[in-house]
C-alpha cells in the first residue's frame, strides 16, 4: 500500500541541537590541528635549543628528555586544554574569557616545575620557554576558535 500522506516532519535531531553539536566539533577540530602545530613547534624549538648546546638532563632522574618526550607531553596537555575548551563552551557563559584565565593560570603553575628540578640554567631556562612555546599556539587560538562560536 502506497500513502500519499505526509506530515512534513522530518526525522532527524532538532536544528539546536545539529548547530550545537557543529560548534563542538569546529572547537575539537581546530584544537587537534593547532595541537599538532604546537608540537611540531616545541619540538623545533627543543632541537634548536639542542643545536646550541643545551643537554636537557635533569638531575633528580638523571636521565636527558628525549625531543619525542616534548612532542608528547605537548600532546598530551594540548588535548587537555581542548577538553577544557569544549567544556567551558558548553558549561560558560562567557568561555573564551574563562578559558584565557584558566590556560594563563595553568601555565604560570607549569612554569614552577623546571625551576625545582636541580637542572643547570640553561636546561631551566630552556624548558621555561618550552613551556611558553604550546601556550603561544594553544591559549589564542582556542580563545579566538571560542569567541567566534556564535551559530
Amino acid at each position: 500500500m502506497n500513502s500519499m500522506n505526509d506530515t512534513g516532519v522530518a526525522a532527524g535531531p532538532a536544528p539546536g541541537q545539529t548547530s550545537h553539536t557543529r560548534r563542538f566539533r569546529r572547537l575539537a577540530l581546530t584544537g587537534l590541528i593547532a595541537t599538532l602545530a604546537a608540537m611540531v613547534a616545541t619540538t623545533l624549538a627543543a632541537a634548536l635549543a639542542q643545536a646550541v648546546g643545551v643537554d636537557f638532563e635533569v638531575p633528580d632522574g638523571g636521565e636527558t628528555i628525549p625531543l619525542a618526550g616534548f612532542a608528547v607531553v605537548t600532546g598530551v596537555f594540548s588535548v587537555v586544554g581542548i577538553v577544557i575548551a569544549v567544556a567551558l563552551l558548553r558549561w560558560s557563559a562567557r568561555p573564551a574569557e574563562r578559558f584565557v584565565w584558566t590556560a594563563v593560570s595553568l601555565t604560570a603553575i607549569s612554569l614552577v616545575p623546571p625551576l625545582l628540578v636541580g637542572a643547570n640554567t640553561a636546561t631551566a631556562t630552556a624548558l621555561l620557554g618550552l613551556h611558553l612555546v604550546p601556550a603561544a599556539v594553544m591559549i589564542p587560538t582556542l580563545a579566538r576558535s571560542l569567541r567566534t562560536r556564535t551559530d
